[in-house]
C-alpha cells in the first residue's frame, strides 16, 4: 500500500508539474505572439503615417502650383486690361494700370498720396482714453476686510 500511495503521489505531482510547465510555456508563447502583433501594428501605423505625410506634401505642392497659376492668370488679365485701356481710353490711365501691375507706382503721383485716417488726432483729443472723463475728488477707499482675521 505504501508503494501505491507513493505511485499516486508521484503521478499527481507529475501531473501538477506538467500542468504548471504547460501553463508557463503557453503564457510565454502568448507574450511572444502579443509582441509580434504589436510590432506588426506599429509597422502598419508607420506605413499609414508615411502615406498621410506623402499625401499632405502632394496637397501642398498642388496648392502651390495652383496659386502660381492663379497669379499668372491675374497678371495676364491685368496686362490685358491695361493694354486695352491704353488703346481705348486715355494713355495715362493705361500707363498707371501697367505700373500698378508691375509694382512700379511712382511716388510723385499726387492722386496716390497717403493720408492719415480722419479719426486720428495728433494731440490729446477725442480719441484719448480719458477724453470727456472729469476726474472727481475721490475719498480714500476703505481697506478691504481680510477674511482670515475674522
Amino acid at each position: 500500500m505504501h508503494s501505491t500511495s507513493v505511485l499516486i503521489l508521484v503521478g499527481v505531482l507529475g501531473l501538477a508539474l506538467g500542468a504548471l510547465l504547460a501553463f508557463f510555456a503557453t503564457r510565454g508563447r502568448q507574450n511572444i505572439d502579443r509582441t509580434q502583433e504589436l510590432e506588426l501594428r506599429l509597422k502598419e501605423a508607420n506605413t499609414r503615417l508615411e502615406d498621410f505625410q506623402q499625401q499632405v506634401n502632394e496637397h501642398f505642392d498642388q496648392t502651390a502650383q495652383l496659386v502660381n497659376n492663379l497669379t499668372q492668370s491675374y497678371k495676364e488679365v491685368h496686362e490685358h486690361l491695361a493694354t486695352s485701356a491704353m488703346r481705348l481710353s486715355n494713355q495715362d490711365i493705361g500707363r498707371q494700370m501697367l505700373e500698378a501691375g508691375s509694382g512700379n507706382l511712382s511716388d510723385n503721383d499726387e492722386h496716390l498720396s497717403v493720408l492719415p485716417p480722419r479719426d486720428w488726432a495728433p494731440t490729446k483729443g477725442a480719441l484719448s482714453e480719458d477724453y470727456g472723463i472729469e476726474k472727481e475728488a475721490q475719498a480714500p477707499s476703505p481697506a478691504p476686510v481680510n477674511a482670515i482675521n475674522r
